[in-house]
């Protein structure tokens, strides 16, 4: 009888305990340590306007960097907290309630001596045409990033100590504001374009800018008469050239870009930040707008008419790695005769069955896989060389909802729920899961199969579709992609490998220990094999 009593106390043991401490398994302090409360405000000198945003704190162990700087995904302590109507007479206190990430409550923090840093992000309302108030960040086209937001306030960075023994009241006060991103002068090989798109103004209530970069081809100068086909690199919102053109005589990609008989592209990137992330991946939904409408109703044409792109659909064509990569698939997808072919690289769940550990039909939790005798949890992001966990699917999701609350993290779980689900009663998008529970949404989560599984869109269309897309799709994944993305790829595969009337006539090609962003070709081998398509799929005139 005792040993079927001690059998029955260990069964409760094990399946009693499993993630109470999965996001830090740092020791609890002691229960009767001293309390440590940091009092954050902003000077008259800033202004005596009202705020509304997220106060932040980061806490770090070295000053190398400063500490904002270091906050990530893998990266040091920091702590939000939101707020409104702040004025310089009050203010924001972040203290052992208050979330934080990578370790959540700060009473898990050792003693120690460390180097912080306060950060207000500020909010902008939105008054959207879909009746909605919401409060987010405007982006200030640094890439929805509040480390280094223009306009964005932080403190002085001060070394503390922490000893928990008595309670301690740590003052800061951000009076440093973040001054404006500088944009690339053009020159010669690349230029910039921005515009005031109308289409996402009238949604958002607020003016929202497009842009690109755009590299021309050796001889563009020279030959005012030659029209060139063009290349769009899909991916984060950056103010680079494409394809890490640097105008530097050592580099492999300008001496092949600049020699002669390289092939001549009009190559672009684009830049379509939104107030929920860096990037609207390029495609009108509920949540972001009418962000496909604006690029190809109003950017594209802009391009096309100051620089002389072969204005056909043939001559258009995609790439892009990750969200780039989900881009440019579903781009050419969603708009079959408008682009020629893409060349997709680690691209964003193209099924849903796994996206970064979660099965979106099947999991009813997104922090755990449960069994019927146990619970294990979900791993989002592993190390491709060893296959090891680097983070769980609750940690990605704490470390997000740390960011921002209401989805206004800019992260990429969050953009994912903006893109792919419904709106919500309160107008921010309703999510997919519960962000402090991990509880699955079934009807969110029909919503997302419905409207953007890329797979099903195509099994779904193919009749229509397929014939527009012959020869077109081209995507690579490396088989130990950190996030699991090349999941969504296989499933992928298995669906156009066996389409008929008409036969994809793609290719899918794999690196079997390649991780997140796996190549087999560099950037001037793609532009020639991009070159030979063109060669091939052009009108005969």
């Amino acid at each position: 009888m005792k040993h079927k009593l001690l059998i029955v106390v260990l069964l409760f043991t094990v399946l009693k305990a499993p993630f109470a401490d999965a996001v830090s398994k740092t020791p609890r302090g002691p229960k009767n340590a001293g309390k440590v409360e940091f009092s954050i405000s902003y000077p008259t000198s800033i202004g005596e306007k009202m705020l509304t945003g997220r106060m932040f704190l980061v806490i770090s162990r070295t000053d190398t960097q400063e500490p904002r700087l270091q906050v990530g995904r893998y990266g040091t302590q920091f702590f939000g907290v939101d707020f409104e109507k702040l004025t310089p007479a009050k203010d924001v206190i972040i203290d052992g309630s208050t979330l934080g990430y990578p370790i959540n409550s700060f009473s898990e923090i050792p003693p120690g001596d460390y180097y912080i840093q306060a950060v207000l992000s500020k909010y902008t309302e939105f008054k959207r045409s879909d009746g909605h108030t919401l409060w987010m960040h405007m982006d200030q086209w640094e890439g929805q990033d509040w480390r280094r937001s223009p306009g964005n306030i932080y403190s002085k960075v001060q070394k503390i100590s922490i000893n928990k023994s008595n309670n301690q009241v740590v003052k800061l006060q951000v009076d440093q504001v973040i001054p404006p991103i500088p944009v690339p002068a053009d020159t010669k090989w690349v230029k910039h374009i921005k515009i005031k798109s109308e289409k996402l103004s009238k949604f958002w209530g607020q003016p929202i800018y497009i842009g690109a970069t755009i590299l021309l081809p050796k001889g563009y100068d020279e030959n005012p008469n030659k029209h060139y086909p063009s290349v769009y690199e899909e991916g984060h919102f950056s103010l680079a050239p494409p394809f890490r053109f640097r105008e530097d005589a050592n580099n492999e990609f300008y001496k092949d870009w600049t020699s002669d008989g390289f092939p001549e592209f009009i190559a672009i990137t684009l830049q379509h930040p939104t107030p929920y992330f860096d990037d609207s991946y390029a495609v009108n939904t509920v949540n972001n707008g009418p962000y496909g409408d604006a690029i190809h109703e109003e950017l594209i044409p802009e391009i096309e008419k100051q620089y002389r792109c072969i204005r056909e659909g043939y001559a258009r064509l995609l790439t892009g790695g990750s969200t780039g990569g989900w881009e440019s698939f579903a781009l050419q997808v969603l708009y079959p005769e408008f682009y020629g072919g893409t060349w997709s690289y680690s691209p964003d769940p193209l099924d849903f069955r796994n996206v970064e550990g979660i099965n979106v039909y099947e999991d009813k939790n997104a922090f755990y896989k449960e069994s019927e005798w146990y619970k294990a949890p979900t791993i989002n992001t592993r190390f491709p060389e060893t296959g090891d966990v680097r983070l769980t699917s609750q940690q990605r999701i704490t470390m997000e909802l740390v960011n921002g609350t209401r989805g206004r993290s800019g992260g990429q779980l969050d953009i994912w729920s903006a893109v792919f689900g419904p709106v919500g009663d309160d107008g921010y998008f309703k999510p997919l899961f519960d962000e402090k529970t991990g509880i699955m949404d079934t009807k969110v989560a029909q919503y997302w199969k419905e409207n953007w599984d890329m797979r099903y869109y195509l099994e779904k269309n193919w009749a229509t579709v397929g014939p527009k897309l012959v020869g077109k799709l081209n995507v690579f994944a490396g088989r130990m992609d950190d996030f699991f993305l090349n999941f969504g790829v296989y499933h992928m595969e298995d669906f156009l490998t066996k389409t008929t009337n008409p036969y994809y006539n793609g290719s899918f090609t794999y690196g079997d220990r390649g991780g997140h962003g796996w190549r087999p070709y560099s950037n001037s081998q793609l532009l020639r094999i991009m070159a030979a398509h063109i060669k091939k799929m052009h009108p005969a005139d």
